[in-house]
């Protein structure tokens, strides 16, 4: 078996001093065709410790992340879809200042990114639109506190069986069916075929 491959991390952040729920992380784990089953992902105060393997890819992913400061794992949310791991991670601490950076450490990891879809500058956090967990699934009264490992897991009521073997796109069929249609039809005669057609025609009346 290969080793452990260090999978794509992005993150983005909200901050504010008095709104817990305005309060929090942004961060995708992207494990493209990695099923619940084979996933287990802990979630800790201080960090988290993600494992997965994807069947389809034949590629394991590993990785452990020691953040900067404290989260509350019990009001954290996470999402799972048919190509990452999302979740919001309420920091603990209420502050009005951004985190300067999402890990402890301050070195500089090639595969941690900002998420450039969701990031706001800190002072113009207030003016961004309202974000919408309703998707996400609780963390909250999970075995292990956060141990998603097999199907334990909460990921928001999404049928993974769904997830691969998609139908048709809109208006495939649709398409080749007019192309059929085009196919049935006559070509036109080129230019000066009728008047050919009609002159040998001539020909054999007069026969």
């Amino acid at each position: 078996m290969s080793a452990p491959q260090t999978p794509e991390v992005l993150w983005a952040q909200r901050s504010n001093a008095t709104e817990p729920a305005k309060n929090f992380i942004y961060l995708t784990i992207n494990v493209p065709d990695v099923q619940p089953s084979k996933m287990k992902l802990q979630l800790k105060p201080q960090g988290l410790s993600f494992a997965g393997h994807s069947d389809s890819l034949k590629r394991t992913y590993q990785v452990d992340l020691e953040f900067y400061a404290e989260i509350d794992e019990k009001e954290s949310k996470i999402n799972h879809t048919a190509k990452s791991v999302e979740m919001v991670l309420r920091k603990k601490e209420l502050k009005a200042e951004f985190w300067p950076r999402l890990l402890k450490d301050d070195k500089k990891y090639h595969f941690l990114k900002t998420d450039f879809d969701k990031w706001v500058d800190e002072d113009e956090q207030d003016e961004a639109p309202e974000d919408d967990f309703g998707g996400m699934g609780g963390m909250g009264g999970m075995p292990g506190m956060g141990d998603l490992g097999g199907a334990g897991g909460d990921f928001g009521g999404i049928d993974f069986s769904k997830l691969g073997g998609a139908g048709p796109v809109e208006g495939e069929d649709e398409d080749e069916d007019e192309e059929d249609e085009d196919e049935d039809e006559e070509m036109p005669a080129l230019e000066g075929e009728e008047e050919v057609g009609s002159s040998s025609k001539a020909k054999i009346t007069e026969v």
